[in-house]
């Protein structure tokens, strides 16, 4: 059976102005003992995502980005500069590059150990960007809206390199395939499309699921995507494994969550450990799964 495990909460403070980056927060007290930090936001954490090793970047409520230490629970650095809520947050896995999408219809980036402005900014979306992959070189991101477009970007000019709108595409997750030209993309039209960047155009559409995907993740192999549903009262909150590269076609369904599954995740691959994944729900759950048994192993 799956493993379940509780919400974790937590209440923060701290106040920031206008495209400021700080540096450490921490507090040291007394020798011996325990070292309290800052918390990184204010508000509710919308998004977290992996930076480096030990490293993690956060995007919250209160319009800021954090980048935090895995090991010491330290905000390193804080940036402020977008107008409402932060929505994404993503980074090419250790690249000095952090990027964040927020409702105020705009993507910034940031540099690790740079300036404390953004080193670039990305307007061009109608209505809040939901969806944001970098490509495993940080060169091109892709960003997704509720305003039905996919677009790309060049990371270094901010230059927008193509456009795609689909009727009725509202956009709640992007992922880039590691390796490969491809995005994974899910859609409150209740799908999930495999995007060629290089052309920004549809290469394939799983079939329609019963209820909104909410999310998606790639495996580290390319070979496999997950998107997670909406759904109540037990019924869909499903996550779906699909197959990218032979069938191209659902392999598995994770079943057990009540309410909504707001996020998938592929969980690190070890010789010692059967492939698992991880899904977290409205219910107040995360369940873990063995990944070729649906948990039923």
């Amino acid at each position: 059976v799956a493993r379940t495990m509780g919400k974790l909460q937590s209440k923060i403070s701290f106040h920031t102005t206008k495209y400021r980056a700080e540096g450490s927060v921490g507090q040291t007290g007394p020798t011996g003992a325990s070292r309290q930090h800052s918390p990184a936001h204010t508000d509710a954490v919308t998004s977290v995502a992996a930076l480096k090793p030990d490293l993690c970047v956060s995007g919250g409520r209160d319009k800021s980005v954090a980048v935090s230490s895995w090991r010491s629970g330290a905000a390193l650095r804080r940036f402020t500069g977008h107008e409402r809520e932060v929505t994404k947050v993503t980074s090419a896995l250790d690249s000095n590059r952090v990027f964040s999408a927020s409702r105020d219809k705009t993507v910034m980036m940031w540099e690790l150990h740079g300036t404390s402005g953004p080193s670039q900014h990305f307007p061009g979306h109608d209505l809040v960007v939901t969806g944001l992959a970098v490509s495993p070189d940080a060169s091109q991101l892709c960003t997704g809206s509720r305003d039905n477009t996919v677009c790309k970007w060049d990371t270094e000019t901010g230059e927008c390199l193509g456009r795609a709108a689909i009727s009725r595409n509202l956009v709640t997750h992007l992922c880039w395939v590691p390796g490969e030209p491809y995005v994974i993309q899910t859609s409150e039209d209740k799908t999930t499309r495999v995007w060629d960047s290089r052309e920004l155009q549809v290469a394939h559409t799983f079939p329609a699921k019963q209820h909104i995907q909410t999310c998606c993740d790639v495996s580290q192999d390319g070979r496999y995507c997950l998107s997670s549903s909406s759904g109540s009262a037990g019924h869909g909150a499903e996550a779906t494994l699909w197959d990218l590269r032979q069938t191209r076609g659902q392999v598995c369904e994770y079943k057990g969550h009540f309410q909504t599954t707001t996020s998938c995740v592929f969980l690190p691959r070890s010789p010692t450990l059967t492939p698992s994944i991880a899904t977290s729900s409205s219910d107040s759950t995360v369940k873990v799964w063995d990944q070729g048994t649906a948990g039923r192993g």
